[in-house]
């Protein structure tokens, strides 16, 4: 988490698969999130619509329209129940939006 600044870093934990912190929002989750070199996390869904900016290094998005690589600066988006895979081949940083589908 070193690469977000400090007061971001001492946010709660988020208990999930990857490291991040969150800061909850109404109808929103605010994730952020670092990975290490290597991570790749396996196809799945979730019933939130998600959309995030990479801050650091690169993500590698799969959906069933194919894989889309995002680095510093780019905005992703998956919708809700969408299905996904994600791998970083280098340490990246990000910053999620989960939005709540209710």
């Amino acid at each position: 988490m070193k690469h977000f600044p400090d007061l971001i870093s001492r946010l709660p934990a988020y208990a999930g698969r990857f490291e991040a912190v969150q800061l909850d929002a109404e109808g929103c989750k605010v994730l952020f999130a670092s990975y290490p070199a290597g991570t790749e996390i396996e196809s799945h869904t979730h019933d939130t619509e998600n959309v995030g900016v990479i801050t650091q290094g690169e993500l590698i998005l799969t959906t069933s329209a194919g894989e889309e690589r995002y680095g510093p600066g780019d905005w992703y988006h998956v919708a809700a129940n969408q299905p996904h895979a994600a791998r970083f081949e280098q340490t990246t940083s990000e910053v999620e939006f989960w939005f709540c589908c209710d």
